[in-house]
């Protein structure tokens, strides 16, 4: 980047943890076989069964994201059909066409808040089956979604069991994107833990890159059709790392004693800190979350003049003279770059109230 600038545009911008740091130095020259088939990705994997209440689960350490989603429903659907999934979802809009790539359409149900329902579920699976045409269509499969959303916004207890079940009834796989877990997990408002989204999945995967790890996922998956060859099929796609071990060291460091969950809640206190100070500004939100997402409204003036200072994403225009912008903490988050946006914010307001009084006094003066 061309500027120094205070990073607020992703949770991925630091590099890992210390403790995760400090393991991988003091592991570094001890030799294991690869592709994790090594004692610390046997003990992350049990860790990660333990915390999920579920002794059979196969858990799988990938490096990135979009890879994860790609080789998980690859493995998951045969070469007639799709994947269902928010407009919004991120393997839609963020990650290059690489499901389309594997073979596999992505069939979007409409979203604003980044989520869907069972019964919009329902109405395409209805209208798919009622079609004529079934050998000219693509055949819907598999449900992707993300908790939390690509909005930052969370999906209740009720509203995973009503899309479990309407998976069930249509046939469907489950699939949810846990890119940013932890965040939510933690985040007021959740009541959904890792026992009860392993009960409503079929598979999902607990994210490492974006919560205090230098990179990974790991998969979990409780469908015993998906696990099957899903090692070949993840080998194939470039997926198995022959390091595996850098993988289970970090997922085993960040879950065995609840440090994963303790970062998260300081990256939703971070953005909470951001989130109110806009709130008594008067900014409003494009969408309304607990987590570690924030989409605030600026107008475009304000956008400019906090850019030269600040990195945030900038997410869609709204009118002529505002946009969306989409403001991210993480685990790495330093409070006083918090702060220091948060009194740059109230410099700002507080410019912009006194260039309207002045422009209002000008205004009755020519009157």
């Amino acid at each position: 980047m061309a500027k120094n600038v205070i990073e607020f545009s992703s949770d991925y911008n630091e590099g890992a943890h210390p403790r995760l740091m400090q393991r991988l130095v003091e592991t570094n020259m001890l030799q294991t076989y690869g592709y994790g088939l090594d004692p610390y990705c046997d003990e992350a994997a049990d860790i990660i069964r333990n915390l999920c209440g579920n002794k059979d689960l196969d858990v799988h350490m990938i490096v990135g994201g979009t890879l994860t989603n790609l080789t998980v429903i690859a493995a998951s659907l045969r070469p007639h059909q799709g994947v269902i999934s928010p407009t919004n979802g991120h393997i839609h809009v963020q990650e290059t066409g690489s499901i389309e790539a594997t073979g596999h359409k992505i069939l979007t149900i409409p979203s604003v808040d980044g989520k869907i329902t069972a019964a919009q579920i329902d109405e395409y699976c209805k209208d798919y089956w009622n079609n004529e045409g079934l050998v000219h269509v693509v055949q819907p499969k598999l449900v992707y979604i993300t908790q939390p959303t690509e909005f930052g916004t969370l999906y209740k207890k009720a509203e995973l069991q009503a899309i479990h079940d309407a998976c069930k009834r249509n046939d469907l796989y489950l699939y949810v994107d846990g890119a940013r877990l932890g965040y939510g997990m933690v985040a007021e408002g959740n009541d959904v833990d890792l026992p009860f989204l392993t009960e409503c999945c079929d598979v999902f995967y607990i994210g490492g890159g974006k919560q205090g790890a230098l990179f990974g996922e790991a998969v979990v998956i409780k469908n015993k059709a998906i696990a099957e060859d899903f090692r070949p099929i993840l080998k194939q796609r470039g997926g198995l790392l022959s390091k595996g071990r850098l993988l289970g060291i970090q997922f085993s460091e960040l879950l065995k004693d609840g440090l994963y969950f303790e970062i998260a809640r300081h990256a939703n206190e971070m953005a909470e800190l951001i989130r109110s100070e806009l709130k008594n500004l008067g900014y409003e939100f494009f969408v309304e979350n607990t987590t570690n997402l924030l989409f605030p409204i600026f107008d475009d003036r304000t956008y400019e003049k906090l850019s030269e200072k600040y990195s945030f994403t900038y997410y869609k225009k709204l009118d002529n003279a505002r946009s969306v912008i989409r403001i991210a903490t993480s685990w790495g988050t330093q409070k006083h770059n918090v702060l220091e946006l948060v009194n740059d914010l109230k410099a700002e307001q507080f410019a912009q109230y006194n260039k309207d009084r002045c422009k209002l006094k000008a205004e009755d003066l020519a009157a």
